[in-house]
């Protein structure tokens, strides 16, 4: 954008009335909260993706449980991590509560409910999954809330287009020049908002959806080694 068109732009805000600022500003907080929420959101999901490798690498080269717990701490930001360590606790749990009942027998480890271990797992999915997602609605809410924020603030420099010409009696450009102005100008900033919200929101839902394949995949593979050594 030319120097010349960035004044134009301010000297319009400037101009414009306290209905189309306070428009345009709304707008304004909506972009820039979304944006925000957008670069965070793409490095969480970078951190994950990176970390999610590292783990699953380490996970199926181990031949214990308790040799992956070392590498939770490093991997913090996979979401199979989370999910790892609840089976992993209730695991433990039912080992342990079987010695207690059975302390003689030593030679085997046994899992009482395998049925408990899988709603551990889910639990933590859900707990991973909620975490993933947070403040992704606001992007869905400003997608589908700034348009129509944009299009109040288009409605209202049309009519003040018009009550300009009724005051003026003249419906020459230089008199409604301003208030078509301001329609213009909040129905691109509601664009504005609205577009990067809108593809950003439904890119991170795909990754979503890709992460709880993921997630659903793995509390299957450790349940399928669980049964495995504790069978």
């Amino acid at each position: 954008m030319s120097e010349t068109g960035g004044q134009n732009i301010l000297q319009l805000f400037l101009e414009a009335g306290p209905a189309a600022k306070a428009v345009l500003g709304t707008l304004v907080l909506f972009s820039l909260a979304s944006w925000s929420i957008i670069v965070g959101k793409l490095w969480s999901f970078s951190r994950a993706g990176s970390a999610t490798r590292t783990f699953l690498g380490h996970f199926r080269k181990s031949r214990k449980f308790a040799d992956v717990l070392s590498i939770c701490d490093s991997c913090e930001a996979s979401p199979l991590v989370g999910i790892f360590r609840a089976g992993y606790a209730e695991l433990d749990q039912q080992v342990k509560a079987g010695r207690e009942v059975a302390p003689a027998d030593t030679s085997r480890l046994f899992v009482k409910s395998f049925d408990s271990i899988e709603r551990a797992l889910e639990r933590a999915a859900g707990v991973e999954t909620t975490r993933l997602s947070k403040s992704m609605s606001f992007l869905a809410t400003t997608a589908s809330a700034t348009p129509f924020i944009g299009l109040f603030g288009t409605v209202w420099g049309i009519m003040s287009a018009f009550a300009q010409i009724s005051a003026t009696g003249s419906s020459s450009i230089v008199s409604v020049a301003p208030g078509i102005a301001e329609a213009l100008i909040n129905t691109a900033a509601g664009l504005v908002a609205a577009v990067p919200a809108l593809i950003a929101y439904n890119n991170f839902n795909g990754e979503l959806k890709r992460i709880r394949s993921e997630m659903r995949d793995f509390a299957l593979e450790f349940l399928n080694l669980a049964e495995r050594h504790f069978t």
